[in-house]
This record gives structure tokens, sequence and C-alpha cells, in this order.
């Protein structure tokens, strides 16, 4: 169960980043007010699943997951570029929580 929370804090930072981008600066109310409840429904469920999981791997698979999903939004949503370099680094993040999971 803490799994699905943590993982479910990384999916709503990543709406909240997203949403964060659309608001322009908090300067459009409904992609503000939205970002505002996915950052705390995020730290809600990231703060819960710390009482369970050691503080680096929590920390790593959040921030892994907002990353990643953001870059992913990113090149889907907004045309950002797909350069080898960017893919490369969000392969590596991947493996990076792949490996603080293992271990």
């Amino acid at each position: 169960m803490v799994w699905i929370q943590l993982v479910a804090a990384g999916l709503l930072e990543v709406v909240w980043a997203y949403t964060l981008k659309q608001s322009q600066g908090f300067s459009r109310l409904g992609y503000s007010a939205v970002t505002v409840l996915a950052m705390i429904g995020s730290f809600w469920l990231l703060a819960r699943s710390m009482q369970v999981l050691p503080l680096g791997t929590a920390y790593v698979v959040w921030t892994g997951i907002g990353s990643v999903g953001a870059f992913v939004l990113g090149l889907a949503l907004l045309g950002e570029s797909a350069s080898l370099a960017r893919i490369a680094a969000a392969v590596m993040i991947i493996g990076g929580i792949v490996l603080m999971k293992v271990g």
C-alpha cells in the first residue's frame, strides 16, 4: 500500500508541474487551483509513505517519477525537444529509481 501512495504522490507531482506551467505564473485561476491542490495531495502522500520507507528511497522515487513524468508530458503535450541527451538522462533517472528500490 505504501508504494501505491508513493507512486500516486509522484504522479500528482507531474500534475502540479504541468499545471504550474499552464498557470502562467499563477495568473490563470483554474490551473493555479489544480496546482495547489495537486501539491498538497502530493506532499501529503509523500509524507505518509515516508512513515514507512527510508527517506532516501521515498524521495528519489518521488522526484524521479515527477521529473521523468514532467519530461514525458513536455514532449507529448508541449512540443519540447526529444534530444538524445535528454532521453538518455530520463533513462538514467529511471535506472536510478530501480536501483534505489532494489537496494
